[in-house]
């Protein structure tokens, strides 16, 4: 009797015992932030890449660009520092007066008295000087009044009998050849000849008269 009423409060006892809660796993922040962090990662990886050569050709045409804007600004910078007398050139070309008309004989020593040395715009668009003969006639020769030193434009001093650069000092006599540096040579020369009445230019290609040596600016 003593043993069935201590197996029956046992068994009472089990019937109240709490059975163990299963617990959930729990994340830590951390673990939080290395899952977000991976999951960006691979999203990224997967962006597209645009064609490595498709970048490549508009790299190319911005570069183009700005070349044929840098060039179009640069040229005429570039071209003031062309060395002096490399604008005569070859081929006859009517002579022009500081308004751009063309030149003509009549009209011209109707203006300029003898002895008169004035520019007009010449081959290549360098000042050349006509110079009025005591016959009232245009010499056969212009002459150009580009400083053969650094290009400067030089007057004519009437009282020195020469041509005389304000930039450097070299000088030049009357027929335009250099007398003093640091001008190397004697300023270029171009025939004029009549055409139809007009005043033609054209590039002195035969021995230089002043010097007895060829041209350096043909």
């Amino acid at each position: 009797m003593r043993v069935s009423l201590i197996m029956l409060l046992a068994t009472g006892a089990s019937a109240f015992t709490q059975p163990k809660l299963m617990r959930t796993p729990q994340f830590t922040h951390t673990q939080s932030r290395k899952s977000v962090g991976t999951v960006t990662t691979m999203a990224t990886a997967d962006d597209f890449v645009p064609d490595m050569q498709k970048r490549s050709l508009m790299n190319l045409i911005l570069l183009g660009s700005i070349a044929l804007t840098v060039g179009g600004l640069g040229g005429p910078f570039l071209y003031f520092f062309y060395p002096a007398g490399a604008g005569v050139g070859g081929g006859g070309l009517i002579a022009k007066d500081a308004v751009g008309d063309s030149v003509t004989f009549k009209g011209w020593l109707d203006k300029h008295p003898a002895g008169d040395r004035s520019l007009v715009q010449g081959l290549k668009g360098d000042a050349t000087y006509l110079i009025v003969k005591e016959d009232k006639t245009i010499e056969n020769f212009g002459i150009n009044a580009v400083c053969t030193h650094l290009g400067c434009v030089v007057p004519w001093n009437k009282a020195a009998n020469k041509y005389m650069c304000p930039c450097h000092g070299s000088q030049y006599d009357q027929n335009g050849k250099v007398v003093r540096g640091p001008a190397p040579l004697s300023l270029a020369i171009a025939h004029v000849e009549d055409a139809d009445g007009q005043v033609s230019l054209t590039t002195w290609t035969e021995e230089d008269f002043r010097t007895g040596l060829k041209p350096w600016w043909s």
